[in-house]
């Protein structure tokens, strides 16, 4: 199924970062978060990847995403999945070996039921709200929680496994909340553990934790942005400060180029106004696909950057629904049907994905994760099927055509 656009994902080097993130936790285990489809880069493919670079755990905030990485042949190693609401198919989860996060009583009352439906135990993870004010036990409830959790496992419907919980302002290392956090979640580990819990695994590091919190490592980090070689922490430094490389190019083909006159609107409402004869490309990519509609080019400034021949321009006028426009310049000599990279590695002083987030005021977790699955993902580096080194590109998804 033809689709004039693609990204491209180079599976070795989520590999890399895998290996990388190691050397920054080298006393704890890394669970690869691979939520949101890989934050879009493919989740069975990543998954792989994530496992040839060493993670020892995955991640997955959907349990659907976690029960699809077993049915995909994905058995090892352990994954811990943690958002669901009631009658989710925990039965199914736990039958696949798949470790449960308990962040209410209702969760506990329902993962039990369904490992004595099931005749297996659930592996379960407490996850303690330390600050952050989103899913998780109070420190009050984690102690009334406790006793009834105990006396389930000691049933074995359950086994606690560990302890868990997230932090607020990671981003900023220095923030006061990350010394609280860590003090509330040492309590609860504490307390826990003082009521008769045996602990694999404590973990609290994100992906900026992980880089530069070792105080918050504990036994186990689960970064997720930087598995896919993006920087956490943009303000501190780029990718290549943490050793880590993009893994996801995306790329697409002119579909038209034509010469226009000075003072020709360009997309909806002209808010981009040629100011000379000059020569229009058409890049067949547009908000349905994924692209920020807040990267559009306005009266004051050129919208996100792309990057075309040796030359990096910026988005004119609006976005559309599946398309936007570039003023390519007077002298332009490129065709339809030639190469434009949205964002990349920015090894060769191309467009990245933070430069994106920068033109769209957002954060680059969401360039890449909002990538519309009508995109095709191509993989490069290693098998997406096993992991293995490969050298050439496979397509995996065809996309869907509109």
């Amino acid at each position: 199924m033809s689709f004039p656009a693609r990204a491209v994902v180079d599976l070795s080097a989520i590999a890399s970062n895998v290996r990388s993130l190691r050397a920054h936790a080298p006393t704890a285990q890394v669970l690869a978060v691979v939520k949101a489809d890989a934050y879009g880069h493919g989740l069975v493919p990543a998954a792989r990847a994530a496992v040839a670079g060493g993670a020892t755990w995955l991640g997955t905030a959907q349990l659907g995403e976690a029960i699809a990485l077993r049915t995909a042949g994905v058995t090892e190693p352990r994954v811990l999945t943690w958002l669901y609401a009631p009658g989710a198919p925990l039965a199914r989860a736990i039958e696949l070996d798949v470790d449960l996060a308990v962040s209410s009583a209702s969760a506990l009352t329902e993962v039990v039921a369904a490992a004595r439906l099931v005749g297996r135990t659930a592996r379960v993870h407490l996850k303690v709200d330390t600050g952050l004010g989103r899913n998780g036990l109070t420190p009050v409830d984690l102690a009334d929680l406790l006793p009834a959790a105990l006396r389930v496992q000691a049933e074995e419907a359950v086994a606690l496994v560990g302890i868990w919980s997230h932090l607020a302002f990671a981003d900023e290392p220095e923030h006061a909340t990350v010394r609280a956090q860590h003090e509330v979640f040492a309590d609860a580990v504490r307390l826990a553990e003082s009521a008769g819990a045996r602990l694999e695994v404590r973990h609290l590091a994100n992906s900026a934790a992980t880089l530069t919190s070792p105080q918050v490592h504990y036994d186990l980090v689960r970064p997720g942005l930087a598995v896919y070689g993006l920087s956490p922490l943009p303000q501190l430094g780029g990718p290549e400060d943490f050793g880590l490389v993009p893994a996801m190019t995306l790329e697409a083909e002119l579909a038209t180029v034509k010469r226009v006159p000075a003072g020709h609107g360009v997309s909806y409402a002209h808010q981009y106004v040629t100011p000379v004869d000059t020569v229009l490309g058409v890049v067949p990519l547009g908000y349905a696909d994924g692209i920020p509609r807040h990267a559009s080019g306005r009266p004051d400034r050129m919208g996100a950057p792309m990057r075309v021949g040796d030359r990096t321009l910026g988005i004119a006028g609006r976005v559309c629904m599946d398309q936007v426009v570039l003023d390519l310049g007077p002298d332009a000599s490129e065709q339809a049907g030639d190469r434009v990279e949205l964002f990349g590695t920015g090894l060769e002083g191309g467009p990245t994905a933070q430069d994106w987030a920068l033109a769209a005021d957002t954060i680059s977790y969401e360039i890449v994760s909002r990538l519309s699955t009508s995109v095709p993902r191509e993989y490069v580096g290693l098998d997406p099927q096993t992991g293995a080194v490969v050298g050439q590109v496979e397509d995996v998804t065809a996309g869907d055509a509109r």
